[in-house]
């Protein structure tokens, strides 16, 4: 590299040393002077380090970096075995953090500099945030710590070493794609839960509602179906964010049409269209009517089991059994079937017949085939998402939320029906 590189990569190293002993001296400004580990000072000049060591391995060995890593090691932890002679507790954040802030320094002159230049932004974030953070941690409970552990589980190890591609009939099976609902319904779940801790019912409801409906509003109708299930106050509040999440699916399925097949966006607009626009109207129509009640922040202490994670596995088992439900219907009856395979299909999910069908028009269907059958699955998946709230959330947010979407496929039907033919 030239020189230029070299001061642009050096001076990136001595604002990570700044920033963070900026943070670490502004942490312990009552301490008197001498009486840090390290301050704004020793930060820099540790960052500086690293750079020229990170450069000198560069041009000579990789070795000169372990070592000046070793040395500094060494160096903090002696200065640490002399402090613990006269403190009783002495944490390590600061040690840590040198060690961090050298490692910065090397790498800002070895790596790209964007990624380092963030990676230090966060770590002093990190550091800030620690009364916020010990708060928080003080407030888990032992079921929400083992909740986590789980999602973490479910998502991280399993998913990742299940094989992505089909098995059974016609292959159609796929393992990582079955899983992955199971983690979607998991984690939609807990981050209701988690949005309810955090922000209260009202606020975490709509938020889960919103957000829920562009991953699968049939999970999150779901999830939120069972808080009203184990708390049934929480209805109103529910039926708001199980609107909302389905209002979100229509513009996605128009979306994600689109993208697939971009003829199928007119004759599908109308219909999705306006089924969002009352859907929407309707959930700002019941967070005006609902009854109103206190301030709610602690009403999730009472549910038993944030994840739901048998809820999940039995969401994926039904997944694989509308997915061969559909192949087969499909091999039986050919084209003639995708009405039959729509149906079934939306009883689930609707993402997966609306890019088939997107993917068959213009050679096997013709658009306006395929968006009668994306619309007879949309129609299907909202009733069916109404039934769930019924039988799972009760008669109480089952009738405000079936009360909507009759109106909703009202709208949707009626656009379908005055569009003109092509």
């Amino acid at each position: 590299m030239d020189e230029l590189e070299i001061f642009r990569r050096l001076g990136l190293a001595l604002a990570i040393g700044l920033l963070f002993g900026l943070e670490r001296a502004w942490k312990n400004r009552e301490t008197s002077e001498g009486g840090r580990i390290a301050g704004i000072r020793t930060f820099a000049l540790t960052a500086i380090a690293g750079a020229i060591i990170g450069w000198l391995s560069s041009v000579m060995t990789p070795v000169v970096l372990g070592l000046g890593f070793l040395a500094l090691a060494t160096l903090v932890a002696i200065s640490y075995w002399a402090r613990l002679r006269t403190a009783d507790d002495l944490g390590i954040t600061t040690a840590v953090a040198l060690l961090l802030v050298f490692a910065l320094g090397a790498a800002a002159m070895l790596a790209k500099m964007a990624p380092v230049a963030a990676t230090g932004v966060v770590a002093t974030a990190l550091l800030s945030l620690k009364p916020v953070l010990h708060r928080r941690i003080a407030r888990i409970r032992r079921i929400e710590l083992a909740a986590v552990v789980k999602l973490a589980l479910i998502s991280v190890v399993i998913l990742p070493i299940l094989p992505n591609e089909g098995f059974g009939p016609g292959a159609v099976l796929n393992p990582y794609e079955l899983w992955w609902a199971v983690v979607i319904v998991a984690g939609l779940s807990f981050f209701g839960y988690a949005a309810m801790r955090l922000a209260g019912a009202e606020l975490g409801i709509v938020i889960t509602g919103l957000f829920g409906g562009l991953a699968s509003s049939t999970s999150t109708t779901l999830a939120l179906s069972r808080l009203v299930r184990d708390d049934p106050a929480l209805g109103p509040l529910a039926a708001i964010g199980t609107v909302a999440a389905g209002s979100v699916t229509f513009l996605r399925v128009l979306v994600v049409a689109s993208i697939f097949e971009p003829t199928l966006l007119a004759p599908l607009a109308p219909s999705m269209s306006a089924m969002a626009v009352v859907g929407f109207a309707a959930a700002l129509l019941l967070h005006v009517t609902r009854p109103r009640q206190p301030a709610r922040k602690a009403e999730v202490e009472t549910i038993p089991n944030p994840l739901a994670l048998t809820t999940a596995v039995t969401f994926g088992a039904v997944l694989a059994l509308v997915v061969l439900g559909t192949h087969y219907l499909d091999t039986w009856f050919g084209e003639a079937g995708i009405y039959a395979a729509a149906a079934l299909s939306g009883s689930n999910d609707v993402d997966a017949l609306t890019i088939s069908v997107a993917r068959m028009t213009g050679t096997d269907l013709t658009a306006a085939v395929a968006a009668n059958a994306i619309f007879l699955a949309v129609a299907v998946n909202t009733a069916v998402k109404g039934g769930i709230a019924a039988v799972v959330g009760g008669l109480g947010l089952g009738g405000r939320v079936i009360g909507v979407y009759v109106v909703v496929l009202a709208a949707g039907a009626l656009a379908l029906f005055l569009q003109p033919a092509p």
